[in-house]
């Protein structure tokens, strides 16, 4: 993202949209695992959560909120597959 500039241009979001959409499919993919100890509900829930979060953060323009998210979702992702979840996390 371009440094100094406080809102995100066309081409900063472009540049992100591959790997938010990565990040995103890791996510759900996570929260399949068996490691965690969820039901079925649980499991729809959480992923429920998930899409609801990064489609508030699709509107985000901010660039150092974007690169927030960003972060959050790699810590959700390492967590995730440690067998954790990540409780204390409010993104947006």
């Amino acid at each position: 993202m371009a440094r100094g500039l406080l809102w995100a241009t066309a081409e900063d979001l472009a540049k992100n949209r591959g790997r938010v959409i990565s990040l995103y499919r890791q996510i759900l993919r996570s929260l399949n695992s068996p490691q965690l100890d969820l039901t079925l509900g649980a499991r729809l829930a959480k992923k429920a959560e998930a899409r609801v979060v990064f489609m508030l953060g699709s509107e985000e323009r901010s660039v150092h909120n974007i690169a927030d998210l960003i972060d959050t979702a790699e810590y959700t992702i390492s967590c995730l597959k440690k067998g954790e979840i990540p409780k204390h996390i409010t993104p947006i």
